[in-house]
Formats: C-alpha cells, structure tokens, sequence
C-alpha cells in the first residue's frame, strides 16, 4: 500500500490579469489570425476517470482542436500551476485556488465551470462504522486524509469546523494530510487516518463495501454549487481567441450533452474513452459515475461562484478584504453555447464586465 504523503507547503498564490478586448468573430481585432492559432491542447488528465474536455474531443464537440495527454495529476492547484507556467494550455482547480490566484497576479483567466456539487455528486468526509468522531469537536487531534491540500476538501473542513464554534486555535489541531484518491479508502480502514474524503466513483465504491459512515458532506453544508472552473494563460487566450471559443463551447456542450443524456450512456461512452486512450486504468469504477454537478447553464461562471472563497480566504487571513474581485477572475466571453452571435450584454462575459 502506498504510503501517505505529507506534501511541502505549496504556493499556488498566482493572479489573472485583464484581458484587452478578445476577438470574438474569426480573426477579428486584437486576437491571432485563424491560419496561426494552435489546434493543439496540451493537458492533464485523472487516472481512472474521463475530463470534461475528453469527453467533448471524442463527441466532435471540439472540431478542429485535438488534445494532447501529457500526464496525469491528482492536484487541482498544481494543474492550474501548471496552465499559469505554461507547462500545459489549461487547467482546472476549485475556485478557491482561482481566487488565490488572483492575489499574485499570474496571467490566468476562469473561462468555464467543470465540477460542482449536487444531490448526486458530492464529497463525503467518512469515518469508520464504529469511529468516537460524531462531531466537528471530535475532529481535534485527528488526521483527515484527502487528494490535495489547498483546495476544495480543506476548504469544505474549515468551513465545517467554522459553521460548528471551533476557533482558529481549534482548527489548526485538526490535521489535513494528503493521500492520493485510490488509497484513500484503505488508509481510512488501515486506521492510518481517522476521516478520509470520498467522492463519486470512490465513495459509492466504499459505501458499497460497508463498515463507514459519513461525518458530513459538501453538499449537506453548501447545497447544489459549482466548484471548480478551467484557466487558461490570458496570452494563449489573446493570440489564439478562436481555438479558445472552440475548446470552452465544445466543453460547455459536453456539460448540456452529459445533462440531457441517460446516465448508462453517459457511461457507456467515458469506459469507450477510457478504452480507447489506452493509459492501462481499469473502467470499472466508472460505472459509478452520476454527475459532473455544475450548477449553472453550459458551465458559465458568476460572481457568486468565487466569491464564497474570496470571503473564505479572507476571513482566514489568507488574502486581505478587497484584495481581490470576483468579477476580475473569468471571463465568459468564449462561451459561445446557445448563443447565436457575440456573448449577450446581459450577461457577465469578461473581467470587470468588459
């Protein structure tokens, strides 16, 4: 069994810069002519599990513009880290590391939502059948394992652990450590850790083996949300605005497509993915798969979407107040779905509202 992993302090503080006006017609002012803009997306990908990205490129969502696979991660900050270096053309994190983004200025935009929380789709912070942990108190002087820190999980236990008295003294006796997904379950009955966080594929896939209980989920404490948006470089988005309406249109029509489809087909088709991309992973776990859970229409990003994290960090002293917009952080101007021409005036679609 793999051993936990106790990670160095990771600084994923990098900030999104205004976009100049985007082109939003072919080759129009500002952005990269047609004939010089890259078809080619350098990404990463999750073991085991089809990106929403994937799933467009195999239903022709994406056209012209191919992907290309260079690694897998199991870390939302790294991978936008990652978008932000340029090592790969996007990422995607909880909006929560977007915001810290935003307190160093790293030329990154939010172009869409990908994941989010629903009835279905979820994150569950489990502990064994016969655990003492019952409470948020319970939780001091316990280790909680989860995918990375950072992000959405330690986000969703600091809120708990807010919403239920414990002070920041409290809190900091409350030991997040990472472990990677798939061990996740058997750290957790190896009693290696004392709460471990489970989603979708993974925790239905322990709750069917029995002998846990869940603590208490995200969707118990903030309801149906989306969570985490893709970034792009803002200069990949300025020389090649084309290739960049295509990839966020074609990933907004895979949202709709898995949406209105039924779930065995929705299935069906990320096992033939999985099948076909030949990485060596086993399918079987997909069949748990429910709900990408994004809340809003075609995965378009609001204000208030990043603004329960802007308030989170803040209150946690890891921004100051007013440091940073929500407004400033995305743009849904590349989102062209349902849209007959350029984005509607009445809705946001850019930084500030440009």
């Amino acid at each position: 069994m793999s051993t936990l992993i106790t990670p160095s302090s990771r600084r994923q503080f990098l900030t999104l810069l205004g976009l100049s006006a985007v082109a939003v017609s072919c080759g129009s002012g500002g952005g990269g002519a047609a004939k010089d803009q890259t078809k080619t997306l350098r990404y990463q990908g999750w073991t085991g599990s089809v990106i929403l990205p994937e799933l467009a490129a195999d239903l022709g969502f994406l056209e012209d513009v191919k992907l290309k696979w260079v690694g897998n991660t199991i870390s939302g900050p790294q991978d936008i880290q990652s978008a932000a270096t340029g090592q790969v053309d996007f990422g995607g994190a909880f909006n929560g590391a977007v915001v810290k983004l935003a307190a160093r200025k790293a030329p990154i935009t939010a172009v869409i939502s990908y994941y989010g929380v629903d009835k279905a789709a979820y994150n569950g912070f489990y502990v064994l059948q016969d655990s003492p942990i019952h409470s948020a108190r319970d939780l001091i002087g316990q280790k909680v394992g989860m995918n990375t820190l950072g992000a959405h999980s330690e986000a969703m236990l600091d809120i708990y652990l807010q919403r239920h008295g414990l002070s920041q003294a409290d809190l900091k006796q409350v030991e997040p450590l990472v472990v990677p997904p798939v061990n996740t379950e058997q750290s957790l009955r190896q009693k290696q850790i004392q709460v471990g966080v489970l989603g979708d594929i993974l925790r239905d896939k322990a709750l069917q083996t029995g002998g846990i209980r869940p603590l208490f989920t995200d969707y118990q404490l903030l309801g149906n949300f989306s969570a985490g948006t893709y970034v792009v470089n803002d200069r990949f988005l300025k020389e090649n605005p084309d290739t960049a309406r295509t990839f966020v249109t074609g990933v907004a029509r895979a949202i709709e497509w898995a949406r209105a489809t039924p779930r065995d087909e929705v299935i069906a088709r990320q096992v033939e993915i999985v099948k076909k991309r030949g990485r060596n992973e086993g399918t079987a776990p997909l069949k748990y798969w429910k709900s990408f859970g994004v809340a809003e229409t075609a995965g378009r990003i609001t204000d208030k979407e990043l603004q329960l994290w802007i308030d989170w960090l803040a209150k946690r002293g890891d921004i100051e107040k007013g440091q940073v917009k929500a407004s400033d952080l995305y743009t849904n101007e590349f989102n062209a779905y349902g849209r007959p021409g350029k984005s509607s005036a009445a809705e946001p679609t850019s930084k500030s509202g440009s």
